[in-house]
């Protein structure tokens, strides 16, 4: 099979397409032909060594795939060769075939692509936990979603009106707008790109604090971090609840007396540690996504596709920040 592998830590254009033997499945496991491997921001971290997770080199990077069951490991029930799946693997997904654990993978409905299939769980399932379980998102309050285009941004939006919430999405771009009003926002902003200054730095609070109203932000849904977080922190509510994501922009310092002045709550989001510790309630969350699904309500929205090959040209185009919804490799 081939694969695109990481030898040594740096950018996209380190990785190297490999020719391997098959994997073989054990106990609990199935061996899965991957159709589409879903790229997000932690593939642009790991093989740099900078996210929380190192694997032992060589690796492919790639955490959530969408393939087809080609052979069942001992001790397996509920799956057959030729079923269709999506999973995920934390790594390893830019490769034609990789074993998964059957426990943990779910069934692909019929009438979704591999694309969607492959580019559902992570965004979705990161932001139902970040907006019900740390945000304690009601019907009827107000959401501030920054990096609103990308793919846990759209999935925020998404999920904030599925909710019932007032949805303010705020991107970089006109182009990136468009596509948080299709997604459903109510408002949409385009904020500057940064650094800013002290005097840019006001200005995008003011921005903020004009979209989301004079009762401020219930909660603030941040994947951006940088020199946004800030400004967007000064449009809280009181109470608020400020969701800590992700920082493309980099790792912000947070006045915390604005904590106090608001009495809100800066709130990490972790989805990946949250699963692992409490399986039961990652479950639900899954099943509510996939009614969502089936009604309509949250579609993942692909952008676009690469070849196995050019593999490294999807990482890079999120490293840059480029990405509308998700992008997707396809074997």
């Amino acid at each position: 099979m081939r694969t695109l592998l990481s030898n040594a830590p740096g950018g996209p254009e380190t990785l190297e397409l490999t020719d391997l033997p098959d994997p073989a499945p054990g106990p609990g496991q199935l061996l899965v032909r991957v159709k589409a491997c879903a790229i997000n921001y932690p593939d642009v971290l790991i093989i740099e060594d900078k996210y929380q997770f190192k694997p032992p080199r060589p690796f492919a990077p790639g955490g959530e795939v969408a393939g087809v069951v080609e052979q069942v490991g001992l001790g397996v029930t509920g799956w057959s060769e030729g079923d269709r799946l999506i999973a995920m693997i934390g790594h390893g997904g830019l490769a034609e075939k990789v074993v998964v654990q059957a426990a943990t993978a779910l069934p692909l409905p019929p009438e979704r692509s591999f694309e969607e299939g492959s580019a559902l769980i992570l965004t979705y399932a990161t932001s139902i936990h970040a907006l019900l379980d740390r945000g304690k998102l009601e019907a009827g309050q107000t959401l501030l979603v920054l990096g609103a285009a990308g793919g846990v941004g759209l999935a925020a939006v998404e999920l904030g009106k599925a909710f019932g919430a007032r949805v303010i999405g705020a991107v970089s771009s006109e182009e990136k707008a468009e596509a948080v009003r299709a997604a459903g926002a109510d408002l949409v902003i385009v904020y500057p790109q940064g650094p800013f200054d002290k005097e840019a730095s006001k200005a995008l609070a003011v921005q903020f604090k004009e979209a989301v109203g004079g009762q401020g932000a219930d909660v603030i849904y941040d994947p951006v971090g940088g020199d946004y977080a800030e400004p967007a922190l000064r449009s809280i509510a009181w109470e608020g609840r400020y969701l800590v994501v992700g920082f493309p922009a980099g790792i912000p310092k947070l006045p915390l007396n604005l904590t106090l002045l608001k009495s809100c709550d800066v709130c990490g989001v972790f989805w990946g540690a949250f699963a692992a510790r409490d399986p039961a309630a990652n479950a639900a969350h899954i099943r509510t996504l996939f009614r969502l699904w089936h009604e309509g309500k949250i579609a993942p929205k692909v952008s676009r596709t690469w070849p196995l090959e050019q593999g490294g040209g999807a990482i890079a185009h999120m490293a840059a920040r480029q990405a509308v919804g998700k992008l997707v490799v396809t074997m």
